[in-house]
């Protein structure tokens, strides 16, 4: 492996500037094939804008302190154009020609995937924070571990809301109808699965599964038939863009539905774009900013979210979205297991990853066998008067759910 000094020369990196401390560390160079332009660039580069924070922040708390040595994180980044081919072809690049041993994962389950057989195939440990789909877990790998809680998670608690609701109001919760629209994608069709597991515990009514449009671009014609068939929950999954047509349309068609679940409602900014149309819509989240976890190295999830947004002031006043706070804690997990291993030699930094069990801002990580974090609990926030509010599960809860939500939103 190659140890330059921090600002080696053809390393990509944010513009971020490395403390005065950090000069007299070497480096440890990551490497990530991620998606700068496509479909899954807004998310791509929240990644990699979450990614240089941690870096920033490791250095500025001392660095990587390997043995008697000190090292910093710096990453080579390749654009995989959200093209899961590329992105295989870039990650053979990033190990075979520019030597790197240590993977940060790309943006998206099916990118993931396709990324993965690279990384075993040389045994690259790769921490990955953006590849949620369940089935990435079901294939043996050994070198890839996910900080995230699994896709099949993200919107099933909606289900558990709805026949909360139901029951509430005096009537079963296998009256419950619901809608379901996804991407044809790994990630969405898991969270399709864990929907309609969850709906069957209640026996509940499946009106409406179909799949979105490949261009996400309308979905016109399933929200008409929602109209028509009134489910009490609707769900839909379409990353950035498709969370954008959802609340665009769902506004322009007048649907009236009790309750909508939508993932990557922050990632496709739905307040700042669509105003109260977006109220009282559910959003899965990994991560909330008033969730009440800490590490040394960022604080508070409070504090996370304040020095980020003083680092990359383009955010403004939005939150920060969830997929930028998981990129940072991939990074802590290689900082974590670094100083564990007491070595820079793949294996051991690998067998380090595997017996992660690391309490961080974004949450408790500690991987299963299969690689994927089993300690850290999916969240749901509710748009309320244009601001994302915690209401399940109830532990994590800052607010009431408003329910039903009218068309327009409240």
């Amino acid at each position: 492996m190659k140890l330059t000094k921090y600002a080696i020369a053809g390393i990509v990196t944010a513009g971020l500037t490395a403390p005065a401390i950090a000069a007299e560390c070497e480096t440890i160079n990551l490497g990530s094939a991620i998606s700068l332009t496509g479909k899954y660039a807004t998310n791509g580069i929240h990644a990699k804008n979450g990614y240089e924070f941690a870096i920033k922040k490791i250095a500025e708390n001392g660095g990587i302190k390997v043995g008697d040595k000190c090292y910093n994180f710096a990453v080579t980044y390749y654009d995989d154009e959200s093209k899961g081919d590329r992105g295989a072809t870039l990650a053979e690049r990033l190990i075979s020609q520019d030597g790197i041993q240590y993977m940060l994962g790309p943006y998206s389950s099916g990118l993931t995937k396709a990324i993965a057989p690279v990384t075993e195939k040389y045994q690259i440990p790769m921490v990955e924070a953006e590849g949620a789909s369940r089935s990435l877990f079901n294939k043996g790998a050994k070198y890839l571990f996910a900080v995230l809680s699994t896709s099949e998670q993200y919107l099933a608690s909606a289900v558990t809301l709805a026949a909360e609701m139901a029951e509430k109001e005096g009537k079963e919760a296998s009256s419950v109808k619901v809608a379901i629209a996804v991407e044809n994608d790994p990630f969405s069709l898991d969270i399709r699965a864990g929907v309609l597991d969850d709906a069957a515990k209640f026996s509940m009514n499946i009106v409406i599964d179909e799949k979105l449009p490949r261009d996400l671009s309308d979905m016109s014609a399933i929200l008409t038939k929602v109209k028509l068939l009134k489910p009490d929950l609707l769900i839909v999954s379409g990353h950035s863009k498709g969370a954008a047509t959802a609340v665009r349309q769902i506004g322009e068609l007048n649907i009236d539905v009790p309750m909508i679940a939508i993932t990557h409602c922050e990632a496709a900014d739905v307040t700042g774009k669509f105003g109260d149309v977006a109220n009282d819509i559910l959003c899965s989240t990994q991560w909330a900013e008033t969730l009440s976890y800490e590490d040394p190295i960022f604080g508070s999830a409070a504090n996370y979210e304040q020095e980020f947004k003083a680092a990359y002031t383009e955010y403004g006043d939005k939150k920060v979205p969830y997929q930028t706070a998981q990129a940072s804690a991939a990074v802590y997990v290689f900082k974590d297991a670094f100083e564990r291993a007491g070595s820079l030699d793949k294996e051991k930094v690998r067998d380090a990853i595997a017996a992660t069990d690391l309490t961080t801002f974004y949450g408790q990580i500690k991987f299963a066998p299969e690689g994927n974090n089993i300690a850290k609990p999916m969240v749901l926030r509710q748009i309320q008067n244009g601001e994302y509010v915690v209401v399940a599960p109830s532990a994590f809860a800052s607010h009431k759910l408003n329910w039903p939500r009218k068309a327009g939103g409240s």
